[in-house]
C-alpha cells in the first residue's frame, strides 16, 4: 500500500541511535487526516484520494465546500490535497490516516513550501555575474542589463531571470528516512531537513525511487 498524510513541520532537534550517534531529524505533525474524497476513472477519468487536514471554524467555509465536506461526514478542514496513488481502494471516504500509518525505516519523499527570501536581484535569486566595478561602471555593477532594447523583439523575452520575489516556491525532499514514531501524538521524526519554515504545512507520501 502506497502511503501519505498532511501534517504540519514543528521543528528540528537530534536523536541518538544505538550506539549513541546523534541524528538530526525534523518533526511532523502527522494527522490525523480524513478521506474526503475519491476521484475514479469513471466519473473523473483517473484515480486519486483527496485527503483534509486540520480542523476549521464553521464561518470560514464557504457553501460549495460546506458541502463538500458534508457528503464526507470528517468535519470542516483547513487544508486539502489529492494524492494519486497506486491503489486508491485501500482507502474510503471517511477513513483517517494518522501518524501509525509509517514505520520507522520507511523511505518518504516530502513536498513543502520554501521560506520566503523577500525582494531578490538576479546575482543573489539566479547567480548572475556583477559587472565590472573599473571606469564607465556607474552604480549599476549589480544590475541585470538592459533587456529587450533592440527593435527585435523589443520585448522581455518569456521566462528571462529577473529581480523578483524570491523563495515561497514548491520544494520536494526525496528519500528521507523515518527515524522515529510517536502514534499517541501523531509525530513523525524524519532523518535531515525538509523544506517551509515552522509551521508551514508539508505532504508525506512513500519515496518513488526511479
Amino acid at each position: 500500500m502506497q502511503k501519505c498524510i498532511i501534517g504540519k513541520k514543528l521543528g528540528m532537534t537530534q536523536l541518538f541511535d544505538e550506539k549513541g550517534k546523534v541524528i538530526p531529524v525534523t518533526i511532523i505533525e502527522a494527522g490525523p487526516c480524513a478521506v474526503v474524497q475519491k476521484k475514479t476513472i469513471e466519473n473523473d477519468g483517473y484515480e486519486s484520494v483527496q485527503i483534509g487536514y486540520g480542523d476549521i471554524s464553521d464561518k470560514k467555509v464557504n457553501k460549495p465546500l460546506k458541502g463538500h465536506f458534508a457528503k464526507a461526514d470528517a468535519g470542516l478542514k483547513r487544508t486539502l490535497k489529492e494524492f494519486h496513488l497506486d491503489d486508491c481502494s485501500v482507502l474510503n471516504v471517511g477513513d483517517i490516516i494518522k501518524a501509525d500509518s509509517f514505520a520507522v525505516g520507511d523511505a518518504v519523499d516530502v513536498q513543502g513550501i520554501s521560506k520566503g527570501k523577500g525582494y531578490a536581484g538576479t546575482i543573489k535569486r539566479f547567480g548572475n555575474h556583477r559587472l565590472k566595478e573599473s571606469h564607465g561602471t556607474g552604480p549599476v555593477h549589480r544590475h541585470a542589463g538592459s533587456n529587450g532594447a533592440n527593435s527585435t523583439p523589443s520585448r522581455v523575452m518569456k521566462g528571462k531571470g529577473l529581480p523578483g520575489h524570491m523563495g515561497v516556491e514548491k520544494v520536494t525532499v526525496q528519500n528521507l528516512t523515518v527515524v522515529k514514531v510517536d502514534a499517541e501524538n501523531n509525530l513523525i521524526a524524519l532523518k535531515g531537513a525538509i523544506p517551509g519554515p515552522k509551521g508551514g504545512i508539508v505532504f508525506v507520501t512513500d519515496s518513488v525511487k526511479a
